[in-house]
């Protein structure tokens, strides 16, 4: 029987490939970052638990039969963890029917590995990761992970953190299974999000050898800090001076002429500025914490934020009212669920039968909102001026 390695107790590369975004994008990053201890959140570790649930269902499906009572066993012992909400269940049920879609369908029994640690080192310095489950089927080689997080739709087109997965994987196998073809997916339940990406096996190759010499770079902690989207998860993204340039250039504008900006210049502009918001967050939490240390922050201090209030015991603050003539209908609002949480009650199969196919919900065009060129949205028009918010504001 095999035992599971808890997913945060597992060990991770210096080029790993959940972090190949940004040291393929920044290549000091990685060396600049181990200054800085990890850390995790709470968004993190639902994430883990999420991920352990699934593999323990892909494992009873896939690779490792095992009892109902076994598997609730195991199950139940996960639902204790103090993070667990219901709707886990649904959501790695959507994963294991995407996998069953898959494999179904194929004409002879796959070859499925399920949390397989690869190794992709011949590309990337002492590079591995674990892939969420691959799967092996005459000549295809499928790749697949799934993502909890709800924040940001994640795609799979030339995805390096897939590539790298499939590029270990390609090595591994190659020698048994003749891999002509590669299918990466990226399958993020919460958001209703499964993305695709098909590329032969010597697209793939040939994409390794040309990341070859960035990541050495990278490993070696050498080339040029270049900020953008990717500093997003960066350990040092509040000190980095490079981050803290690209903002600097904002003055460059105070020199144009005329005094209106042209379309051309506030494009350049909102392009520079687009990530200050969070950069400038990373700085508060990073002055933040140096204060409660005790360091000095130059013309910045930490004090008491605003408390909230409690009942020190609701039931008997409420018995305490209700006794001194408080009606109790004033006390409580019966608020209907909103279509989402009402989603989270209902399995998917329900929600859809009993309210979507008979009309009861709608989806409402959303307010327009500007995105960068790449965005993959389709680019509107005609939508009401932005003047009028304004001016009814």
């Amino acid at each position: 029987m095999t035992t599971a390695i808890k997913h945060a107790e597992r060990a991770h590369a210096l080029l790993s490939a959940s972090a190949s975004s940004r040291w393929l994008n920044c290549t000091p990053s990685v060396r600049l970052e181990e200054q800085f201890p990890e850390s995790t959140s709470t968004y993190a570790e639902e994430g883990t638990l999420a991920h352990e649930i699934a593999e323990l269902k892909l494992r009873k499906y896939y690779t490792e039969p095992m009892s109902q009572r076994t598997f609730n066993t195991r199950l139940n012992k996960m639902k204790k963890h103090e993070l667990y909400q219901e709707e886990m269940l649904k959501h790695t049920d959507t994963y294991l029917e995407y996998l069953q879609g898959l494999t179904i369908g194929m004409k002879s029994t796959p070859y499925v590995a399920v949390e397989k640690r690869i190794d992709y080192s011949a590309y990337a310095p002492e590079g591995f990761g674990t892939v969420d489950c691959l799967i092996i089927s005459s000549d295809t080689l499928y790749v697949t992970d799934f993502k909890y997080g709800k924040g940001v739709s994640v795609s799979a087109e030339n995805n390096p953190q897939m590539k790298l997965y499939a590029l270990g994987a390609l090595i591994e196998y190659s020698f048994l299974y003749p891999i002509k073809s590669i299918k990466l997916a990226i399958i993020q339940p919460r958001l209703n999000s499964i993305s695709e990406f098909d590329l032969t096996a010597d697209e793939l190759l040939a994409w390794g050898e040309e990341i070859k010499p960035t990541a050495q770079q990278a490993f070696e902690g050498t080339g040029e800090f270049v900020p953008g989207e990717h500093c997003k998860f960066c350990r040092a993204k509040a000190q980095c001076r490079a981050r803290a340039d690209q903002y600097s250039a904002l003055g460059d504008f105070k020199q144009m002429k005329p005094p209106l900006l042209s379309n051309d210049e506030v494009g350049h502009i909102l392009e520079k500025a687009q990530h200050i918001e969070s950069w400038v967050k990373a700085l508060k939490d990073y002055a933040l914490t140096e204060s409660l240390k005790g360091s000095e922050i130059a013309g910045w201090k930490a004090v008491a934020g605003r408390g909230s209030r409690s009942f020190t015991n609701l039931d008997t603050a409420f018995a305490h009212l209700k006794e001194n003539g408080i009606d109790e209908a004033l006390l409580y609002d019966r608020v209907p669920l909103t279509v989402s949480q009402i989603e989270k009650v209902l399995k998917t199969e329900q929600f859809r039968s009993l309210l979507e196919e008979p009309g009861y919900v709608q989806k409402s065009a959303g307010k327009p909102t500007l995105a960068p060129i790449g965005d993959k949205r389709k680019q509107i028009f005609n939508a009401p001026d932005a003047s009028e918010d304004f001016a009814n504001g």
